[in-house]
């Protein structure tokens, strides 16, 4: 197709060279439709592919690049490399396996790099693509919560541009008016409360994976759907938004919305309420993130307010949902807590998608991992010591996983 007129400003945006990392999962597919879209829109030569990374789909990795042509393709897990080879040979493409090679592919010389990588995994490739700067769009929370003031200090020290892709951070950066933190009374992240928002706790005790990934709103993978369900996910995005906009724990706050129609409501000092409204599609914050600071027209659904006939809000149930009530008091204390936290979240929810333990018990692995004496004692001052933690708060969980499983 060829290219359409358009701004100069425009333009430049287009002329961007991305690095996706996690380009198989959903944030990642749904960035690629965004480039499809754009190329279709504005030309062939829109956003071109510095790199993609996936951890173990060979097969889809190998058709995104042989679609989008990037210049390289990283595998992490090193033992599917002959087959990334074969699927690739002849393309001209370069390719690389390993969980170094994603870091080295984070930190090559893109303009804009889509961190899409689920859980601790994306941590170092985070911390390397905020390091070499540029524009990052964030779609890994954990990196944010797990690493916290250690990726707070790669901020301050990079150049970087970080855009939050998350729907409600997304929401939440449009919405602040950063001249004037001051003015900011309070800033709330909508939930939809999940595909259990309605049930009874003694009833969650029977769920099963297939219903806690059977998210009501938004198509997303296995682990997010599960922190969904749990309400961990907000809490997992309070921490996260303490950490991006600097903001304490006192002005920041979480309602339960289940049409997943308005992502974020700030409410500012002379009485203002600001909320910013869209289709539940990941592929609006993405466009955003991509094309900022300037807007561009993107494949997402459009929202039509009186097809909906109504929007309904209420407060979140700790006690039926006590994941988010562990969430905030680890957002409170600080320090190692959100780490523990993150590590041993993941643990819980790979054990209850595995029918190891059962949707209530995710809770009781992250209570556990936190209240183990002197797991709290310390100071993260780099990623080694950030990973370290991880790893004992993943040993600490999965010992609780075993004691429940028997």
């Amino acid at each position: 197709m060829a290219a359409q007129s358009h701004p100069a400003d425009l333009q430049q945006v287009l002329a961007r060279r991305i690095t996706v990392l996690g380009s198989t999962g959903s944030v990642g597919t749904n960035t690629l439709d965004v480039v499809a879209h754009a190329r279709e829109t504005f030309g062939e030569d829109s956003y071109p592919l510095d790199a993609i990374t996936a951890q173990s789909n060979v097969a889809l990795l190998a058709e995104q690049a042989l679609k989008f042509r990037p210049a390289l393709a990283v595998i992490g897990d090193a033992s599917r490399y002959g087959e990334l080879r074969d699927r690739l040979h002849g393309s001209g493409i370069e390719i690389a396996a390993g969980s170094d090679a994603v870091v080295a592919a984070a930190a090559r010389p893109a303009e804009a790099t889509m961190l899409a990588i689920v859980g601790a995994a994306g941590i170092a490739p985070a911390l390397a693509a905020v390091k070499r700067g540029g524009l990052i769009a964030l779609a890994n929370k954990e990196c944010v919560v797990a690493a916290g003031d250690v990726f707070r200090a790669a901020m301050r020290m990079s150049s970087a541009t970080i855009i939050p892709v998350d729907s409600e951070h997304n929401a939440a950066f449009q919405l602040l008016d950063f001249d004037q933190a001051h003015a900011v009374e309070k800033v709330v992240l909508t939930a939809s409360g999940g595909p259990f928002r309605s049930w009874k706790k003694d009833d969650m005790a029977s769920v099963t994976p297939e219903q806690a990934v059977a998210h009501p709103n938004w198509a997303m993978g296995a682990k997010i759907s599960v922190d969904s369900a749990t309400l961990m996910n907000k809490g997992l995005e309070l921490i996260e938004a303490h950490h991006l906009f600097g903001l304490p724990a006192d002005k920041l706050g979480v309602i339960v919305h289940p049409q997943s129609i308005v992502h974020c409501l700030v409410h500012y000092a002379d009485g203002s309420t600001l909320a910013h409204v869209s289709a539940p599609d990941m592929r609006t914050p993405i466009a955003y993130a991509l094309s900022w600071p300037r807007r561009m027209e993107s494949p997402s659904r459009r929202l039509d307010l009186a097809s909906l006939g109504g929007l309904t809000f209420e407060n979140p149930d700790t006690e039926r949902f006590p994941c988010l009530a562990i969430a905030q008091a680890s957002l409170r204390t600080g320090g190692l807590a959100p780490t523990i936290l993150n590590a041993a979240n993941e643990i819980a929810v790979h054990a209850f998608l595995g029918r190891r333990i059962g949707f209530l018990d995710i809770a009781r692995v992250v209570d556990r991992a936190l209240s183990v004496p002197n797991i709290l004692d310390g100071t993260l001052t780099d990623v080694d010591d950030v990973m370290s933690l991880d790893r004992r708060a993943r040993e600490v969980a999965n010992d609780e996983v075993v004691r429940l499983a028997a």
